[in-house]
């Protein structure tokens, strides 16, 4: 990895320099207060430990002058440990927040910067390495992800171009000083076009290469570009909206537990809206939904809408014959498995929970207490040779298979730098046989529900053609359809659903039932 001062369109200028005399007033310009002081490392000495510095005398102890402010800071250090660490920025920047104590509005604007950052990076990226005269892959990754950082500020929020540009020299001067002088000349660079200016240089031709195009105006991969014209029909118009979707911030969803919580007295108490398709859906317009009394008694729990729905599909969908033995194949980490024990509970039927990671185990276990649910921590496709899951036992099955994630980018937004073609046929494959796990567990005339939170059409109709052939089971498809809330617009013509962020406003959650003939 070569460092920011080898050759390229700029070269570092004087070690310390600075751009402007904004200095640390992008709050400020942004109508904050400015805030505390930040310690830590500045270049020029050791680093410094806890909030305020000693004074050199052995006196009081005072505050240290800030690299730069709070909420850029606590952004930066969690946009690096998804780079760096392979991180999950929907654990580690919370964490980040409470140990900084960071709040309302500041907290907000760290979010903001955090996913936006991470969900444009494809496209920051290629801005970068044209400002900068050289491969973005060639700048030490600490002034990388620092430019990234401001390279979003500069296009795509309202801090002023001088505070986006003398915050980021700020942070360069801490996380590479030697590279000053490089980062305040590649932001002025960058500063000089708007974003729809930068899509109009670098973008290829929308009539010649139409992928290649949404690709980098809208900041995706181009094969999940083209997975997802695929699963939409080859309708780039409505490829388009899903990209913009993704892009945008998606609303908290809470699940209100059947028997547990009524959905209309839960959004008054928390102060949300009832949700517009699933009977147990809460929307929030943000905060920390985990700190929720209602969360943290089990009256609710953080779900997609969309998870919502295509559980409750199942415990919906008409059933001859016994109906008191349901089985999750995959429950981690316990979303789908609180609400279908949540169902049971009030049916008088009882949940067998699996789930093969240990942690992943746990989490269901605490997910599900207090409800007539029994974890079993094994693999799924152990039925018929673990006695805890016998052959032809279960009335109704759930299969929600490990799979990409493509449906749900708008709440992992580096999940898409991450995944690569490569990744699917591993998981297809652990697809089919899970489904033929759950295929072989279900008793004839029962109902096994099979579902992925990706809308590629080899984890969705493919996996489920080629399951339900090579099973040795007589196996139907049940219509989808009818097991949704009356009126969701964009179902289909069944007999699967697949949903849709442009469309429905949830993760793009597929779904398809099958009956054991």
């Amino acid at each position: 990895m070569t460092g920011p001062s080898e050759s390229g369109r700029f070269s570092d200028g004087p070690r310390g320099g600075r751009s402007g005399d904004a200095g640390r007033g992008g709050d400020r310009d942004r109508g904050r207060p400015e805030r505390g002081e930040r310690p830590g490392h500045r270049g020029d000495g050791p680093p410094r430990e806890g909030r305020f510095g000693a004074d050199r005398r052995g006196g009081a102890r005072r505050p240290v002058r800030p690299a730069v402010d709070l909420p850029r800071h606590v952004a930066y250090q969690a946009i690096a440990a998804v780079h760096r660490d392979d991180a999950y920025a929907n654990l580690v920047l919370p964490a980040m927040l409470r140990d900084e104590g960071l709040t309302g509005r500041d907290a907000a604007f760290a979010t903001e910067l955090t996913y936006g950052t991470l969900r444009h990076t494809g496209t920051l990226d290629a801005i970068i390495t044209d400002a900068a005269g050289r491969d973005v892959q060639r700048i030490d990754p600490p002034v990388r992800d620092a430019l990234r950082l401001g390279t979003y500020q500069l296009l795509h929020t309202r801090v002023p171009a001088h505070a986006a540009v003398s915050s980021t020299v700020d942070l360069v001067r801490t996380v590479g000083p030697g590279a000053t002088g490089f980062a305040n000349a590649v932001l002025r660079e960058v500063a000089g076009r708007d974003s729809d200016g930068w899509v109009a240089k670098l973008a290829p031709s929308e009539e010649t290469d139409p992928i290649g195009h949404l690709a980098l105006a809208y900041s995706h991969p181009q094969w999940i570009v083209r997975a997802f014209a695929e699963a939409l029909g080859g309708d780039l118009r409505e490829t388009a909206r899903l990209l913009i979707e993704d892009n945008e911030r998606p609303p908290v969803h809470l699940c209100a537990r059947p028997g547990l919580a009524d959905p209309v007295v839960l959004a008054d108490e928390v102060g949300g809206a009832p949700g517009a398709f699933s009977p147990y859906a809460v929307y929030l317009s943000g905060g920390a939904p985990g700190e929720l009394a209602a969360v943290t008694e089990g009256r609710a729990h953080v779900q997609d809408e969309g998870s919502q729905l295509v559980a409750n599909a199942l415990a919906v969908a008409p059933l001859d014959g016994p109906d008191g033995r349901w089985l999750d194949l995959c429950a981690g980490p316990g979303g789908k498995a609180g609400l279908l024990g949540a169902l049971a509970a009030e049916r008088g039927a009882r949940l067998t929970a699996v789930e093969v990671a240990e942690h992943r185990a746990r989490l269901v276990a605490q997910a599900t207490r207090g409800l007539p649910v029994t974890v079993v921590h094994t693999d799924g496709r152990t039925v018929g040779a673990d006695p805890k899951l016998p052959e032809g036992h279960f009335d109704r099955v759930l299969v929600d298979a490990p799979c990409t994630g493509l449906g749900s980018l708008r709440r992992r937004p580096e999940s898409r730098w991450r995944r690569q073609p490569s990744d699917l046929p591993p998981l297809t494959r652990l697809q089919r046989e899970l489904l033929t796990a759950a295929l072989r567990a279900v008793r004839p005339g029962g109902l096994v529900a099979y579902v992925t939170c990706s809308p590629h059409t080899v984890e969705t109709h493919v996996t489920v053609t080629e399951a339900s052939r090579r099973c040795g089971f007589p196996v139907d498809f049940v219509d989808a359809r009818p097991l949704l809330p009356a009126g969701m617009p964009g179902l289909g013509d069944g007999p699967t659903v697949q949903l849709w962020p442009q469309r429905h406003g949830t993760d793009a959650m597929f779904l398809a039932v099958l009956r054991k003939g």
